[in-house]
């Protein structure tokens, strides 16, 4: 009886040209700010300054009403880039999966070369300063400090203003700036060692400045192993 009243009621509304009751639909923006929500509350390094912006989604896109808190996450646990794709899911028996498009800046501090550099030099505080980079847009990454240079040199050489990259660095310098050295200078086959002051820092083959520790005398020399140059002529 009851179903019957339904569906004359139903038929009723149909004929008098009434409107019926539509479904509850889910807010696009609400699942949008889902999306930008969930990526600066778990993808914001400290320290940084995220900005975001969802790529509007289609106007027609009608979503049930999720009666849940929406689910987010980035699929594969991918790394940020400029664009990057949140799937945003109403976790309901039956519920609807939408990616959401986002674009990100994510600027962070990071570490610049102050002056041109070359291949085999070690890092020091001279040698670069901080700024704050878009690093989203940095394919290669980057460093945000010295203490993660752990002691090793350039693998090439670098003009002054170049975001420092981990791909940028060789192998643990063999002398850093400050260390003392063993100066070998060989003299019609016969070497001649005196100790030193490093001046520069580099893996072998590397050349860099030493200073004498009697003389205090400032030469030329290419580093040889750890702790040991040789003087050039």
């Amino acid at each position: 009886m009851i179903h019957r009243l339904i569906a004359g009621g139903l038929a009723l509304a149909a004929l008098l040209g009434c409107p019926l009751p539509a479904a509850a639909t889910q807010s696009v923006d609400g699942v949008r700010d889902a999306a930008v929500n969930w990526l600066r509350a778990n993808r914001a390094p400290p320290g940084s300054r995220m900005v975001l912006e969802a790529v509007p989604l289609d106007s027609r896109l009608k979503l049930a009403d999720c009666a849940a808190p929406l689910d987010a996450s980035l699929p594969g646990n991918r790394a940020l880039g400029a664009r990057v794709s949140v799937t945003v899911h109403c976790p309901m028996p039956g519920g609807w999966t939408v990616r959401v498009p986002v674009k990100v800046q994510l600027f962070a501090p990071v570490l610049v070369t102050s002056r041109p550099l070359t291949r085999g030099d070690g890092l020091g505080p001279a040698d670069v300063h901080t700024e704050e980079r878009d690093v989203a847009t940095l394919a290669y990454g980057y460093i945000a400090a010295l203490d993660q240079v752990g002691g090793r040199a350039l693998a090439r050489p670098l003009n002054a203003g170049t975001v420092l990259t981990p791909g940028m660095l060789a192998g643990r310098q063999a002398v850093r700036i400050g260390d003392a050295v063993s100066m070998e200078a060989s003299v019609d086959g016969v070497v001649i060692r005196a100790d030193g002051v490093a001046m520069g820092a580099g893996d072998m083959g590397s050349r860099l400045k030493v200073r004498n520790a009697s003389s205090g005398k400032v030469l030329d020399a290419v580093v040889r192993g750890p702790g040991v140059v040789a003087v050039l002529p």
